[in-house]
Order: structure tokens, then sequence, then C-alpha cells
């Protein structure tokens, strides 16, 4: 061997060498997610044979597990829900959520969801107002006031993402008491909060801010990302609310969806109220005005309000003038879905989908897609317990989701009607 294949063989040894001195260097978790672990992407079926795990039945059995929750609560009492909330996210940006056992750390897989969060929260609940609080350095931040723009509040979250010190519950429960102690008595008081750290470093006694905070009703909810902690627990117990702690990220992910539909009223703040809105027209598009959310001058679109004829910019909003609550009918049409909710759809059985003596519909009556994997044989399906007909997976969460209407059933109610002016 010459000289110049010694150095090419000395050289890629020397490459080797590096590659294992650097993986040396990664931690456990570093190298499992480096290796991909593509062996847990796979699942065992009946004959024994590896296949694919189906991310879509896993994502639609959860949502089953979600909306058999919700109904059952609603169908074992009469419950009143809160159309109107007023919500703060509390988000723990303490040095807790530096920490990489979430990838890539807890506090970028927080902000991911609760941008997610927001947008369902407006699209469940468009007479609601959110607002954006932090703790940080063992100091409460306030990132935006109570408002119904999600645009606002997941640029404020975005451009504040830095962790560091330590956290403080009492003062989050402070800074949000004393926002949502001024709310009127119609509005529902809710506080969520996103805590990493497993301690607390408080001013006082947090046992006192505790119970001024089940005094002025206000629910307090708690998803930990690390372990279950007593304080967090007591605050749930003694204002209502419900306390998780998550598991991975799909499971942090669960958890705050949860959180988007109305939850029950508190029984003593469950009270019948006149409450006066206001339709505004939208200007024209030539209109030049002061804006009063801005306090600045612009040139057409906006909202007039009704009383005061100030100029807004969105809604829903409360009118900054003369406080009048401005909305549209599409908002308070879409809030009106919670009060009747569709009831879950049945899964038809395996054995129902075998047996050949049984003629089951083979295209999906909401999209007209086939139910039928390839072989002809037939796929997971759903049926609604009134109008029988037979729905995919997709258009099952599309329509107890978004559309809140049963196709089948508007179907059957509409030919009903015609056949009726018919005679």
């Amino acid at each position: 061997m010459n000289n110049g294949d010694k150095r090419r063989v000395n050289g890629e040894a020397e490459e080797d060498d590096e590659e294992e001195e650097g993986n040396e260097d990664l931690e456990a978790w570093e190298r499992a997610y480096a290796d991909e672990r593509s062996w847990e992407a796979l699942q065992e079926d009946e004959s024994g044979l590896l296949r694919p795990i189906d991310n879509n039945t896993l994502y639609h059995a959860q949502y089953r597990r979600r909306i058999r929750s919700l109904s059952s609560l609603a169908t074992t009492a009469r419950i009143q829900k809160g159309l109107i909330r007023y919500l703060c996210i509390v988000v723990d940006l303490s040095k807790a959520a530096a920490e990489m056992d979430y990838r890539p750390s807890r506090m970028v897989v927080v902000a991911k969801h609760v941008e997610a969060f927001i947008r369902e929260f407006f699209d469940q609940n468009p007479l609601s107002q959110l607002a954006l609080v932090t703790i940080k350095d063992g100091v409460a931040h306030c990132l935006t006031d109570l408002g119904g723009s999600p645009e606002s509040h997941v640029k404020a979250l975005m451009g504040k993402l830095e962790c560091s010190g330590e956290s403080s519950l009492q003062n989050a429960l402070d800074l949000v008491h004393g926002y949502l102690n001024q709310i009127p008595s119609y509005g529902h008081r809710e506080v969520l909060i996103l805590y990493s750290a497993l301690s607390t470093c408080d001013p006082g006694d947090i046992m006192e801010t505790i119970q001024k905070c089940k005094k002025s009703k206000i629910r307090c909810s708690v998803i930990g990302l690390s372990a279950e902690i007593f304080i967090c627990k007591h605050l749930c117990q003694e204002t209502g609310g419900s306390y998780s702690v998550a598991l991975d990220e799909g499971h942090f992910k669960e958890l705050i969806l949860e959180h988007a539909p109305p939850p029950p009223a508190i029984a003593e703040f469950a009270i019948a109220n006149l409450i006066k809105m206001g339709f505004p027209q939208r200007a024209a598009e030539s209109s030049i005005a002061i804006c009063s959310c801005h306090k600045e001058a612009k040139v057409g679109g906006g909202y007039t309000c009704p009383r005061c004829k100030a100029r807004v910019c969105e809604l829903p909003m409360e009118c900054r003038i003369c406080g009048l609550t401005l909305i549209s009918s599409p908002h308070l049409a879409r809030s009106y879905h919670h009060l009747f909710p569709i009831v879950p759809f049945d899964e038809v059985s395996t054995s129902l989908l075998n047996d050949p003596h049984n003629r089951l519909p083979r295209s999906c009556f909401g999209c007209q897609q086939s139910l039928l994997n390839p072989g002809n044989k037939p796929s997971l399906r759903v049926a609604c317990p009134k109008c029988k007909q037979h729905f995919c997976l997709d258009c099952d969460i599309y329509i107890h989701e978004s559309l809140h209407n049963c196709p089948g059933c508007e179907s059957f109610r509409h030919s009903k009607a015609a056949i009726a002016s018919e005679e």
C-alpha cells in the first residue's frame, strides 16, 4: 500500500471516529429522534403482519372519545352553557419552559398549540373575548387585553417567546383577577393556565388569592407539562376547573382543545340576563373616519356603531365610546348550535359490515365518496341514529365540528315539507 492509500484509509477512519464522537455528544432523547425510531410507526394486524399505523383512524378515535364525553355531560342533566366567555390564557415562560423533553422545547410546542387553540376558540365562541398573560422572572405580564381578534393575539404571542427566571402562580392569578373582576355578570370568567414549572415563587399567601378567585366566580383550569402539583390541583378543585397533565405533544393538543367548547355555567352564576347588542352596518369603501380602536384615520372598511356612530375595525367587540356590544348576525347564529348540538353518530359494527346479507350504502351520504376499500371490502363508517344515513370518518368530523347540521336529517325534513306543500 502506498502513502496515498494510507492517507485515504486514515482519513476515512478519522471521519468515522468523528461521527461516533458526534453521536456520543448527543443526549439519549436526541439520539432517539436522530434515529427516527421508524419501527414505532408500525403495528401488527390480525394476521400477524406489520403495516403502517393508520393515523387518521387514531385521530378519529380520539375525536369520538371527546364527542362522547361532551354529549354524556349534556344528556345526563339540563346544563346551561356560557356563550359569552371571557378567557385569560396564562402561558408559563419561566426557565422550565426551555426544557427539551418536548421537541424542540416546551415553549415552542405550547406556542404552536396555543395559536391553533386561539383560532378554534373564536371559531366556536364568536361572541367571546380572550386575553394573553405570560409568567417570566416571577412576574406576570399582560401580552394582550381582552379582545376578539385572533390575529392580534397570535402576533403578540409569537413576538414574546423568551424563557427566563422562576414562575409565580399567585402573581398571575392576581393579574387575571383584576381583569376579570370587572366583567359584567352575564360574562363567564375563565382562566386557562399552561404550566411548565414544578414550583411557584409567590410573594404572599396564594391560598388567599385562590379564595379571592373563587369568590369572584372565576373558573381556573390548569394543563401541566411536567408533573402533578398539589397547588394547581387545589386551585382547580376550589374554582370548579379541570386539572390535567400532558403525557406528550399529542395528548397536550387533545387536552387544550377540550377547552374550546363552552363549559357548563357555574350554578350560582347561571342567571338569565337580557343583553343590549348592536348590529352595526359596514362603512362604505371610500369613506374616511377615525377608528376608535387604533385612534387613527382609516380609509374604507370598518363598521359604524348604531348608537354613537363611532367607527370600529372588526366584529365582535365592545364599542370604545358607548360600551355597546357590537356583533353581526352570523356570530349570533354560530353561537346557537352549542345549545342544541348534534348527537354523536353510531359506529357501524364490523359484524354488519362483514355480513353479506346486509345491503349497506356503498357511498358516503355527505361527500359521495366510496365507502369500499380495495377488493370491495367495506371500510369503517358511522351512521346517524335519526336518519340512518351512513357517513365516512372525515364527514363525521366535519358535520360535528363545522357544519353542525346532519345532511341526512335536513334532506329528510325538506322532502317532508315539499310533500306537505304539494298536498
